[in-house]
């Protein structure tokens, strides 16, 4: 069943206030002229961050009856994204989904949401991990920031890391299914005001690394925000180092934006104010080979 417009399964949680998630999720992608199909994992009254006796209700008993539903119907994917996931059996839920709905030319991203700043997140665990690691087996594209990176590997969480080892990291990751890493919120060695973002294409062999100015504020849902564009733009065609410029620009745009504007931070990037900018020409000019 295909129409004129790359479509997309976007598999994540669901937050009515704050900007995060399938907020985000859905406006990019549509406004990169993608059809965005939510299948929550979770509807909560506002996302995690930095909120307090927040509503949440876990959507996993009713995920295989909405996704059977889509089977039935013959619906099909370009490309399959998941984010958050909020169980071991969401993730297996998830995993099923990805082999049933899969062809020879569908993408498969997984942004392994799990933790930040060397630290899982409350609702993860070991068992989380674990699963998290044969998901992205099937994956085409990963977007771990730096923490879930060092949980996926068993490593150590360290912010100085050389760019030997950024590689050691890349390819490792790579090695466990994906062919193409992409690794977020990498402090900068060669200037501390900045900070990069990392890939590596495994069928190339290439690295690269787009750095941008370090904001000095954090806004929830950048992670949703970044990983939104690279599926946009790799479905508009885009390579890789373009994908990953576009992306981190789009982040660090949003971002200057947000962090001149007098409200709570925890309300995430000002979307509104940028939106429209990701249809416009995008001039390619931040990315190096690493």
């Amino acid at each position: 069943m295909r129409t004129s417009v790359k479509r997309v399964a976007a598999i994540h949680d669901l937050s009515g206030f704050g900007r995060s998630s399938l907020s985000l999720v859905i406006p990019i992608l549509s406004i990169m002229g993608v059809q965005a199909c939510a299948v929550p994992t979770a509807i909560l009254s506002t996302h995690t961050g930095d909120f307090e006796g927040y509503s949440f209700h876990d959507f996993t008993d009713h995920l295989e009856g909405y996704i059977n539903h889509w089977h039935q119907l013959g619906i099909d994917f370009d490309c399959i994204y998941s984010g958050f996931l909020g169980s071991p059996r969401q993730i297996d839920i998830i995993s099923k989904m990805i082999d049933d709905f899969s062809g020879d030319n569908t993408l498969i991203v997984v942004d392994p949401v799990m933790g930040d700043g060397g630290e899982l997140y409350s609702t993860m665990c070991s068992q989380m991990v674990a699963k998290m690691k044969t998901l992205i087996e099937k994956a085409d594209i990963i977007t771990p920031n730096i923490t879930e990176a060092a949980y996926l590997l068993g490593e150590k969480y360290e912010e100085d890391l050389s760019e030997a080892q950024i590689k050691d990291w890349l390819i490792r990751l790579a090695d466990m299914g994906p062919s193409t890493v992409i690794i977020t919120s990498i402090p900068d060695t060669q200037n501390d005001k900045n900070i990069c973002t990392v890939a590596y294409d495994k069928k190339m062999k290439r690295f690269w690394k787009v750095s941008t100015y370090r904001i000095p504020a954090h806004f929830p849902g950048t992670g949703d925000t970044f990983t939104s564009v690279i599926v946009g733009s790799i479905l508009q065609g885009d390579n890789l180092p373009m994908a990953l410029d576009r992306g981190v620009q789009f982040v660090a745009e949003a971002m200057r934006v947000s962090y001149g504007y007098d409200y709570p931070k925890r309300e995430g990037i000002l979307i509104e104010k940028v939106l429209g900018n990701l249809k416009m020409p995008f001039l390619v000019s931040g990315y190096e080979e690493l």
